[in-house]
């Protein structure tokens, strides 16, 4: 089997879990009783974007031909989040056939791995439920069904990331979304004995990955009141309704060509500033060559 890959995106998650060492781990929080496992056992089958809107899944690990384990982090609680693992594993199942030259037409038996679905929740909801299913989302009665196991503490490395989850959460309470809160959080967690040879190797960058998702939480708030206030002022002046998105659309895609570029410069800070601000989001504009 095909070594794993090293895949960093932009979550303290994704980012520790990216690592081979790391994935093989959590598969041993979640499976202790296979001692036998290790990286050559193991590829990492995590799907980069299936959905319009760029949404990805967080873990996609295979291990030998036997399973497909997907794992998700959630913050914020949700029950729908089945129907997205629904998404990804179909599309992971899509990928293995086209890899192993599986005909979905042949009368020949077609041997796939067995599923394996796990909801990581870090949030402060209580009495989650431990399984999410399917058939919860059409009143369960149909001949469809996922299940998902929904896990908020564990072993391991597993324990470690949710530990480090609870830490941030105490940290931003009191210190707000700022790179002291950030500092504070890696602290406190190498003090604890906590993912400390991810975060010793790597600590200025899991800083900036936080203070960038810090920052980026902020903006979705502001584009979710934006959003929200906009069809406030749809349903009062419905005469313009038809003008007013297109011009939404065009600020959206201005929103959109910024952000990517500013970001990739280091410069993210001047986008969220631009949000609130006409004249800065003119000038930033104007620098760039973007019409609106």
């Amino acid at each position: 089997m095909p070594e794993l890959k090293r895949n960093i995106k932009d979550s303290v998650f994704t980012s520790l879990f990216g690592d081979p060492e790391n994935a093989v781990q959590l598969y041993r929080s979640l499976h202790p009783e296979d001692t036998q496992v290790s990286a050559a056992d193991c590829k990492i089958v995590t799907i980069e974007t299936i959905l319009a809107s760029g949404v990805y899944n967080d873990l996609g690990l295979q291990v030998r031909d036997k399973l497909i384990m997907l794992v998700e982090a959630q913050s914020t609680f949700s029950p729908n989040i089945v129907l997205r693992m629904l998404m990804y594993l179909a599309t992971t199942y899509k990928e293995y056939a086209s890899e192993h030259k599986i005909s979905l037409y042949s009368g020949k038996l077609a041997v796939i791995p067995r599923p394996e679905l796990y909801v990581i929740y870090t949030g402060e909801k209580k009495n989650v439920p431990a399984k999410l299913k399917l058939s919860d989302l059409y009143g369960g009665n149909g001949c469809a069904e996922v299940e998902a196991t929904v896990i908020t503490d564990g072993d391991g490395i597993l324990g470690q990331y949710v530990a480090f989850c609870k830490i941030s959460d105490e940290q931003r309470k009191l210190y707000g979304n700022s790179e002291q809160a950030a500092q504070e959080i890696v602290r406190i967690c190498l003090e604890h004995n906590i993912l400390v040879p991810f975060l010793s190797a790597r600590r200025k960058e899991v800083v900036d990955m936080m203070k960038f998702l810090f920052t980026q939480e902020e903006v979705d708030e502001i584009e979710r009141y934006n959003a929200v206030r906009e069809g406030r002022e749809e349903g009062l002046q419905e005469g313009r309704q038809e003008g007013r998105q297109e011009g939404q659309k065009e600020l959206n895609a201005l929103y959109a060509a910024l952000k990517e570029k500013l970001s990739s410069l280091g410069r993210f800070g001047e986008f969220v500033e631009a949000i609130g601000d006409l004249d800065k989001l003119n000038t930033l504009a104007k620098e760039f060559g973007l019409e609106y």
